[in-house]
């Protein structure tokens, strides 16, 4: 498979604006490939590299050999090079990368050499996130698109499934299923603006559960084999990290748990400490010791995957919480009321808020555990409007904030294109400490200069509260957030997992 037929498929999703003519292009493309092929092939048409690290940057791919007249490069070609790129250390290693990216970059055509750079610096804005690749293994597979996501769930990864799917068919995604000791995609919450919305979406009259929705870092826990692993959201393992976490879920009963909950830093009165130190408690590799005596965690866990032998992700979420709570002592198990009452939720969501965590999640009782999708069936409801945007880019400031890097463009996802759309910007809610972190971090993800505007690459999400969303002709998606003002930066979740503008128009069509 020539690395061309990738590139030409790769313009015309970027070029379209439909889903269905997103998926076809990329279902064709893969379709083609020959089954070594297909893990590179998916992956780059995904934007990314297998590699997860190479040495090079934006910097180093700056000036490049002429390029090739004619397409020669095939895809595992170019995989294979970028092995070898990654494999290079020591002394000379930077002359000898160079080398390599040289030689890989002078067969390549200036279409072609676009397409490599965007692999290597991750600005390959091509519009193919995880779930229309998911659909175009699907069709190039012929296979059931739920066959698909339901194997992804269980593998943690698109590629290993791609795989499976376009060279054995339906019966080798059966194989995929829950094993304790490697992570699974979390279920996700959608949002609604209040209790009553919440309950109508995830019970439709009937009781439901309203669980409190604590501000930590979403935690799966997996017991297994006499040892524990801890994972976060986006699946890294953490666990050497979290050792109180580790020893709490070695002392249950059961000999082989998956579990999913939070890790939270709470101070002596019992209320949540800033998210902030959570974050870093769960970041920090270093001294482990000193900062679980200075930030202790806390766990808390609100649902059950696994127990002993028995997978429980497709039984009814009333069951897999009846387990979880006769398992686990209450002090582990998420504060949760199980109701159709709707003053008696919106009681509780006040009493949540007043202790100082974020709001209530609203659980379907007969749900199965529909991990890696935002559905009706889990509805998180927050006092205050926020949302998880990405920063597109961010101004120098001026006066006091010289030298810092301030205001920050704000930009919801767009599942139709897999772009971003802006909403705004601001400057609020920034203490010194994080303009000095973000000015180091978006450096980091500098793309270009405009004057006193630095360009980055969306990868950052931050949370903002804002007070409402207006019409606005100033950005394209004609709406504008009031008084956005920043509460964290969410190192927890991935610029795939950002608030989308569908879900921002949904909001702006209820005010």
């Amino acid at each position: 498979m020539l690395l061309a037929e990738l590139v030409e498929a790769s313009a015309v999703v970027g070029a379209t604006r439909s889903r269905k003519a997103k998926i076809a292009a990329l279902a064709a493309a893969l379709a083609t490939a020959r089954p070594e092929e297909v893990a590179t092939a998916t992956a780059y048409l995904s934007g990314v590299l297998r590699q997860r690290r190479t040495g090079l940057g934006w910097r180093s791919l700056t000036e490049l050999p002429t390029p090739a007249d004619a397409s020669t490069l095939t895809v595992a070609e170019v995989h294979d090079c970028f092995e070898r790129i990654a494999e290079v250390t020591g002394a000379g290693s930077q002359a000898r990368r160079a080398e390599l990216v040289d030689a890989l970059f002078g067969r390549a055509t200036g279409e072609e050499q676009t397409y490599l750079r965007g692999l290597v610096t991750g600005e390959l804005r091509q519009g193919a996130l995880d779930g229309l690749m998911l659909e175009a293994v699907a069709v190039a597979a012929e296979v059931p698109a739920a066959a698909v996501r339901r194997a992804a769930m269980f593998a943690g990864s698109t590629l290993p499934v791609a795989v499976a799917a376009l060279t054995e068919g339906t019966d080798a995604l059966d194989r995929f299923g829950l094993q304790p000791g490697r992570p699974v995609r979390p279920m996700l919450a959608s949002s609604a603006n209040d209790v009553d919305e919440a309950m109508a979406k995830a019970g439709a009259g009937e009781a439901v559960a309203v669980d409190s929705k604590l501000d930590g870092i979403r935690i799966q826990v997996h017991k297994y084999d006499g040892r524990v692993r801890v994972f976060t959201r986006s699946l890294e393992d953490i666990t050497d990290r979290v050792p109180e976490v580790e020893e709490v879920v070695a002392g249950l009963p059961a000999s082989t748990l998956v579990l999913d909950g939070e890790a939270i830093a709470l101070g002596p009165d019992g209320r949540p400490r800033p998210f902030q130190e959570t974050g870093a408690r769960t970041a920090s590799h270093v001294d482990v010791a000193t900062l679980r005596a200075q930030v202790p965690l806390t766990s808390y866990f609100f649902d059950v995957l696994h127990i002993d032998g028995e997978d429980l992700v497709d039984r009814p979420g009333r069951e897999r919480f009846e387990r979880l709570a006769a398992l686990l002592p209450d002090p582990l198990v998420v504060p949760r009321t199980v109701t159709a009452d709707h003053d008696q939720a919106k009681k509780l969501l006040a009493r949540v808020v007043s202790s100082g965590h974020e709001g209530v999640v609203v659980k379907s009782l007969d749900a199965p555990y529909d991990a890696g999708r935002r559905g009706a069936a889990w509805v998180k409801v927050k006092p205050r409007h926020t949302l998880d945007l990405v920063v597109l880019a961010v101004e120098w400031g001026s006066g006091r904030r010289q030298g810092w890097l301030s205001n920050i463009h704000l930009g919801a996802r767009d599942p139709d294109t897999g772009g971003f759309v802006m909403l705004g910007k601001t400057f609020k809610g920034m203490t010194d400490e994080m303009l000095t972190w973000q000015t180091e971090r978006f450096l980091e993800l500098e793309e270009s200069r405009t004057g006193h505007v630095v360009t980055v690459r969306p990868e950052q999400v931050v949370e903002v509260a804002f007070d409402g969303i207006q019409t606005s002709s100033r950005y394209p998606a004609r709406m504008a957030l009031r008084f956005a003002r920043v509460l964290r930066y969410r190192d927890d979740k991935t610029a795939d997992e950002a608030d989308t503008v569908d879900m921002v128009r949904a909001l702006h069509a209820t005010e």
